[in-house]
Formats: structure tokens, sequence, C-alpha cells
């Protein structure tokens, strides 16, 4: 993996990959098991609708197994995965019931239009959808089965295993950042990798904030929808804390593990013979 530039990060390790932003391994960080969060377990990214030539081989070169999409069904017909060699591909629909639907699929024509983005972003409009999101994530029928085949598929199947949506920001984050609490890391460093997309995806879309400004948009109002912030993620985990007392009922209950897959995952998520200084 030091062949894809690794760089450790709050314990995560992240790659340098140019047609595959935000790539990180979530482990590394301590477990109140004991040990570490198990690194070469689970990755995050962007999709891999456009991964060029070059970049599979270093993908490849991770040696993924499984691939979990997060995104809609319209977003996966628009922009297929280029799956790694060898690897299986399981495509979740986490928003697959939202009531008014996901902005998702559309969210490339509004960004690129002004006006667009300003009726759907402006006035806080476009934290408070995202606020609604993470309640979603953990509140809605299609994501708790969603997230159940995830944590099922990485307690008992192959790994490593990438989990990604878009951006890698929003359905990934939420997806990593339960994991983690999970596997015992603590809350500084879930927020830590929840955060990090800020340095990592952000810079991405500068060519496209100046585009925004030229034709008379604020990219202002585009940041809160295309970054991560913590309140969003503290949405998310106040809704399974409230719903199911804690991170492990709502594993259980939520997600509807067993004993045996709860353990299995907890093994497969925590290194107990390693040590973090």
């Amino acid at each position: 993996m030091a062949d894809a530039l690794g760089e450790s990060v709050s314990g995560g390790e992240s790659f340098v990959i140019p047609s595959l932003v935000n790539l990180r391994d979530i482990g590394g960080c301590p477990s109140s098991f004991g040990g570490v969060v198990r690194t070469g377990v689970v990755f995050r990214s962007t999709d891999l609708g456009g991964v060029t030539d070059t970049d599979i081989e270093t993908v490849d070169a991770l040696g993924i197994a499984t691939i979990f999409d997060l995104r809609t069904l319209g977003e996966r017909q628009r922009r297929p995965d280029r799956v790694p060699r060898g690897a299986r591909y399981v495509g979740l629909d986490v928003l697959a019931d939202r009531q008014h639907g996901s902005i998702a699929a559309s969210l490339p024509e509004i960004i690129a239009d002004p006006a667009l983005a300003a009726e759907a972003f402006d006035d806080g409009r476009a934290a408070q959808y995202l606020r609604e999101s993470y309640r979603d994530f953990v509140a809605l029928p299609s994501a708790t089965a969603s997230y159940g085949v995830l944590a099922e598929g990485l307690a008992h199947g192959e790994v490593p295993a990438l989990v990604h949506c878009s951006a890698g920001k929003d359905r990934t984050g939420w997806a990593a950042a339960s994991l983690l609490l999970f596997a015992g890391a603590d809350e500084d460093a879930v927020f830590a990798d929840y955060l990090r997309t800020n340095d990592l995806l952000l810079p991405q879309f500068d060519a496209l904030f100046a585009r925004f400004a030229e034709l008379g948009g604020d990219p202002e109002i585009l940041k809160p929808m295309l970054g991560v912030r913590r309140e969003y993620l503290e949405v998310a985990i106040d809704e399974a804390l409230s719903r199911y007392g804690t991170i492990e009922q709502y594993f259980a209950e939520g997600l509807g593990l067993e004993d045996d897959s709860l353990q299995a995952l907890r093994t497969r998520l925590v290194d107990s013979e390693v040590t973090r200084v």
C-alpha cells in the first residue's frame, strides 16, 4: 500500500489516486476494546465511475474483495462503477424509501446552474437537507436494510471491502462512523475521520467553484452540500442513540445482526494484538 502513496492521518491511511479522491482506510485508531481498529479491512472513497486506466492498476493493488455501493439506482446507472479486478459488487440504495427522493442524482445539474442552486441550497436549505438525510440514514427501512447487508457482509464476507456513495462523504460517512463507533473508536477519532473529507474532497471542487462564480453564483452556498459538518454526523448519532440506546443496539436491533454476526464483525474490525502509541 505504500506504493499508493499512503499517508497516515488521525489513524487512517489515505491514498493519492487522482481519479479516486477521498480514498482512505478507516482503521488504525485505538479501540476501547483493546488494541486498534484493524487496518486493511474497510476502505472508503468516492464512486469508481471515473477511475482511469492508469489508476485502476493502483486500485487493483489494494486487493479489494468486495465493493459496497450505497448510491441510488439512478446514480449507479448514470455513472457505473469500474469494479477492481476480482472484486464482488454489491449495490445498496440507502435512500430508496425517502419520501421526496434524493437530489444526489440531479446534483450535477443543480450545481451547474446558479439559479437552480440558489433555489435548492440558499438560506440554509442545503444544511437542512443534509440534516434530514442523516436522520434518514438511521430511520429509513431502506437505510437499515442497506447498512445491515453491509455489516453482515463485513462480518462474514470477503475483505478488504470498499464502501462508497457518490462523493464518499454522507452515506459513506455514516457507514464509516457507525463502524468505528461499534469498533470502540472514541468520538475524537470518529469525527476526525469524518471531517477529513473536507481536506480531501473540497479542493477538488476549486474549478467548479470558480466556474460557478463566473456564472454569477456564490460558491459559499454550495459548500454546505459539497462538504461535511460536524452537526450532520451528530444528527445521525443522536438518532441512533435515541432509537436504540447504544451503537451496539443499533447494529443488533436496527440493522438486525444476530449475536454471532455482532461478534464476527467486532473481531473483523478490532485487532487486539496491536497497541497504538
